[in-house]
Formats: C-alpha cells, sequence, structure tokens
C-alpha cells in the first residue's frame, strides 16, 4: 500500500487525550490527529522520530495524521485505519500464503446482527472470514506481541469466529505486524490474561492465527514475511 504524497518527518513531542500527538516540525509545533486508541507502550518517547501526512481537506480539523515512529532504529506504522487497506493489498497480490489466490475479496461484511468481519474471501467454494488486528508493541527483542492494552472487543471476535466455524466457514485471524526486523509474534498475556485465554480456546476449535510483518517506509507499507507464533 502506497502512500499518495510523501510523507513529512518531524520529532515527537507527546502524545495525549489518546487521539493527539504534538509534534515538532523545523522548530514549529503542530497537533496531529494520532489514530490509535491503543496505549502504544514504548512508543512514545519524546524526540522519536515521526512521519505524519497531510490531508487538505477543509473539513477536518487536524490537516496532520501520524503515520509512522522510529523506535531503536525500527520503523512502527501506528496508523490502525490502515491496516485493513494492507491486508487487502495482501490479499489482492497474494502476499498472504495461506489466503492466495482467492476469487472475491469482500470487505467489511456481517457474520450477525452484531458482529462483522474485515473480510470474507472465497476459494474453491470455501467462505473464509477474516479479522486483522494491528500490532505494534515490541517489548523483547524481535518478538511482537498483541495486544498492548485490554480488549473485550477483541475477545468477542474470538468467540464469533468459532461460531463461524460451526456454521461452515472458515476463521483466520491475520495479526498484522507493522514492526520492522520482527521474527516471532505472541499474545500479551500479561496485559490481557482473559484475552489469551480466549485464544487457547479459539485455537483449539480451529481458528487460523497468522502473523504477517510489513516492510514500511516513508513511501509504502506492505506485508513482507510470515512470523513464528510463540505459545507460551
Amino acid at each position: 500500500m502506497k502512500f499518495t504524497k510523501r510523507l513529512i518527518k518531524g520529532k515527537l513531542i507527546k502524545r495525549y487525550k489518546r487521539f493527539f500527538a504534538d509534534i515538532n516540525l523545523n522548530k514549529k509545533i503542530i497537533t496531529a490527529h494520532c489514530p490509535n486508541t491503543g496505549s502504544m507502550i514504548g512508543l512514545l518517547n519524546a524526540n522519536n522520530d515521526v512521519w505524519i501526512s497531510k490531508n487538505e481537506n477543509p473539513k477536518r480539523k487536524l490537516k496532520f495524521t501520524l503515520e509512522i515512529i522510529k523506535v531503536k532504529n525500527n520503523l512502527v506504522g501506528v496508523n490502525t485505519h490502515l491496516a485493513n487497506k494492507i491486508v487487502h493489498h495482501g490479499l489482492s497480490n497474494n502476499l498472504i500464503n495461506e489466503l492466495s489466490y482467492n476469487k472475491n475479496i469482500k470487505a467489511e461484511v456481517f457474520f450477525n446482527k452484531k458482529t462483522r468481519f474485515d473480510f470474507l474471501v472465497k476459494k474453491n467454494n470455501q467462505k473464509k472470514f477474516i479479522e486483522v488486528k494491528n500490532v505494534t508493541l515490541c517489548r523483547e527483542d524481535k518478538i511482537s506481541e498483541f495486544p498492548d492494552a485490554i480488549t473485550s472487543r477483541g475477545s468477542k471476535h474470538l468467540k464469533s469466529l468459532i461460531d463461524a466455524i460451526k456454521k461452515g466457514y472458515k476463521s483466520y485471524i491475520v495479526f498484522l505486524v507493522q514492526i520492522q526486523q520482527m521474527e516471532y509474534f505472541k499474545i500479551a498475556k500479561d496485559i490481557d490474561n482473559e484475552y489469551y485465554q480466549n485464544y487457547l480456546i479459539a485455537k483449539k476449535a480451529g481458528v487460523n492465527f497468522l502473523a504477517y510483518r510489513c516492510k514500511i517506509s516513508p513511501k509504502e507499507i506492505k506485508i513482507e514475511k510470515k512470523l513464528e507464533i510463540i505459545d507460551e
């Protein structure tokens, strides 16, 4: 997925009220939208290099959006709104081995009145639901983790994916690791043990879990490599 315009480089001052980030652009302070509702553990040190996009839409209150943060020589994609676009590009270009060569790709498909999943794909008359989780947490060398905060919504999706299996669908979760240089992925059970327990239940029930790392630059973000999932 290519950025439509070249990103602008600055220095992070602080993130606050979840959706705001103050950034130093050539000694001028601007406020950017932070499109990430997670805790963003380990990403928010002052003076970290950041890249932001600019939107000229006159209806937008904030013209800038925080896209990438550099942490310990790793670029991290923090715009969770882009995760589905990156995965859609991956599905369309057969970058996810287990989900390649689909006949059609439908986004934001309702499973029932209360739940919709990010994608529904079809291959050889088999329908597959796919839920995407954006990953930005890294606390150990080369190991990415999810979640970075308690996620009741994530647990709900796991239970719904189990229900989908019972109704004849195949179910997948793609952990989209927007952190360079990662080689492994695991569930952060110390942050949300309930999610970890539901993950184990879902895995036993037949939900497929995939972790894929992204290649990240100020020009584009795209799926690059499958990561090994560590179960503890």
